[in-house]
């Protein structure tokens, strides 16, 4: 029992761990857009630092040719999930409903996937990682939610069904 609140303790007291802090020196490089033309849709989704340093996931959904998403995807070193329990980002949406995707493996063909709304106001979204439920192609799969010790990859998307544009503003991802 003792070593239980031991383990209690010390997973309780794990500082946030910081996946991207955006600022106006961030090198945004790596993070890159995934439309639905990958399927021959033309939908067009663009990623860049604003003036004030916040990452800007920004575009048009069209639903023409089978279309109707875009994404924006960051990959990393393996992140360990240990001693976690949740994704927190602060953004400012534009009341639409997105979608954060994480990958335990980038190679992975599915995503572990948790919907959010945005309120068109700066706000902090708390992700739990045991609710993220796999997904592939839009399609939920019949495997258990996320319990992997890693992770390699977060994405952000945006896919309602619906011609729209998009703007979703992004401050930080923590792991926490």
């Amino acid at each position: 029992m003792k070593s239980l609140i031991c383990m209690m303790t010390l997973f309780a007291s794990m500082p946030p761990q910081l996946l991207f802090d955006f600022t106006k020196k961030s090198n945004i490089q790596d993070w890159r857009v995934v439309d639905d033309v990958v399927m021959g849709g033309v939908s067009a989704g663009s990623f860049t630092l604003d003036s004030d340093g916040f990452g800007v996931f920004e575009g048009a959904i069209s639903l023409e040719n089978n279309g109707g998403f875009s994404s924006v995807r960051y990959q990393f070193p393996k992140v360990k999930t240990e001693g976690y329990s949740k994704i927190v980002v602060k953004l400012k949406g534009d009341g639409k409903k997105y979608q954060f995707r994480i990958k335990t493996n980038s190679g992975d063909s599915h995503s572990f996937i948790a919907p959010f709304s945005t309120s068109g106001e700066w706000e902090e979204i708390e992700i739990s990682l045991q609710d993220m439920y796999p997904a592939f192609r839009g399609r939920t799969l019949e495997q258990p939610n996320f319990s992997d010790a890693y992770f390699e990859e977060i994405a952000f998307l945006i896919g309602n069904k619906k011609k729209e544009q998009f703007k979703l503003l992004i401050d930080r991802i923590e792991l926490k």
